[in-house]
């Protein structure tokens, strides 16, 4: 779909190699076996794992590896929820730590490559088909720049890609984890709550799946806006950001559609914050797990009116195309590309 600046470009020298790619996230490790083929990347094998339900990612590899049954891939790349430096990584939202070095001798794979799973999703747009991505604003898209990327989920991950002229340069952020900026007196309550149990609050502890149930709770109990009994029963027993945002999509709990209403106006704000930073003006792209689930929320006006309320640049913002990844695969196929065209890293 966009063209990406990938150190290796020869695809035919790349041609037939065998890639293990994984996206671990918070909740789930996605794992899948890719091949290359004239340099476009195909899935033979796949798997999803609860990643709490292991203590380590290399237990999660070779159990992929012995209920397929497959030869050792060529190359393994790795997209994680947190910050790689020098090829090691301790994830953001579970107890792992990951050494690319240690992986090499667990596995017995040649090339290892460890990156975040915002630049996986930067890398995935190669291949993403146009019909996985919703425009929600067209803005000006003659007008070419940066690329920024967020994504609420577990955590609230953030991305950049820089614009050479020619190709696309995927480049990882922690943004999410900048503290939090309160608009009106409302936030300012919110923000002094969310002190009361994280210290610091960040972005992430207002824009993630976990916060959703944060901001209800907020109102509830300190707001005193009544709760819905069906949805307090169904709290009890299922995943809360889901029921939360499934009742208001449908508008049967008012207290569901508030706290949505906040949850869409900080991941508007954000947005905005993250495409003025990063100037960019080549458009913004609303991935991870939350988005496609809260689509009619986003086409509301309340998503579009907190993103381009810039102050005085707000005519910049307006140029920007916003999209949305409709696909929850976008992080495994970028780190399979990363492992069969990206550099590989040597440490």
């Amino acid at each position: 779909m966009l063209p990406l600046a990938l150190p290796r470009q020869n695809f035919k020298e790349c041609d037939n190699i065998s890639v293990l790619a994984a996206d671990i996230g918070g909740t789930k490790t996605n794992l899948g076996l890719f091949k290359s083929v004239n340099g476009s990347m195909h899935i033979s094998q796949q798997k999803l794992y609860a990643s709490k339900d292991y203590d380590s990612f290399h237990k999660i590899i070779k159990d992929f590896i012995s209920q397929i049954n497959c030869e050792t891939p060529q190359r393994l790349c790795v997209g994680v929820a947190g910050p790689v430096l020098h090829g090691r990584v301790e994830t953001t939202n579970l107890p792992w730590k990951l050494n690319a070095n240690i992986l090499k001798s667990e596995t017995g794979i040649d090339e290892v490559a460890l990156i975040n799973d915002l630049e996986a999703t930067a890398y995935g747009l190669a291949g993403v088909a146009d019909e996985d991505v919703i425009t929600l604003h067209k803005g000006n898209d003659n007008v070419l720049g940066n690329i920024a990327i967020i994504a609420p989920g577990t955590g609230l991950g953030e991305a950049g890609m820089y614009w050479d002229g020619s190709f696309y340069h995927p480049f990882p952020t922690e943004g999410g984890h900048a503290f939090f900026g309160p608009e009106d007196e409302l936030d300012a309550e919110l923000l002094l709550h969310l002190r009361k149990t994280h210290g610091q609050v960040s972005w992430e502890h207002v824009a993630c799946g976990p916060a959703i149930y944060a901001i209800y709770l907020f109102l509830r109990d300190v707001k005193n806006i009544p709760q819905n009994a069906t949805v307090e029963e169904q709290l009890q027993h299922s995943d809360a950001s889901k029921i939360i945002s499934e009742h208001a999509v449908d508008q049967s709990c008012e207290l569901c559609v508030k706290t949505m209403q906040l949850f869409v106006k900080y991941v508007a704000r954000e947005s905005c914050n993250l495409v003025l930073k990063l100037k960019a003006t080549g458009g913004l792209f609303l991935g991870g797990g939350i988005p496609p689930k809260i689509i009619p929320l986003l086409r509301n006006p309340l998503f579009y009116k907190s993103f381009t309320t810039c102050d005085r640049m707000e005519e910049l913002i307006t140029t920007v195309p916003v999209k949305l990844i409709n696909n929850s695969q976008t992080a495994l196929l970028g780190a399979a590309y990363f492992g069969a065209f990206g550099q590989e890293q040597v440490f």
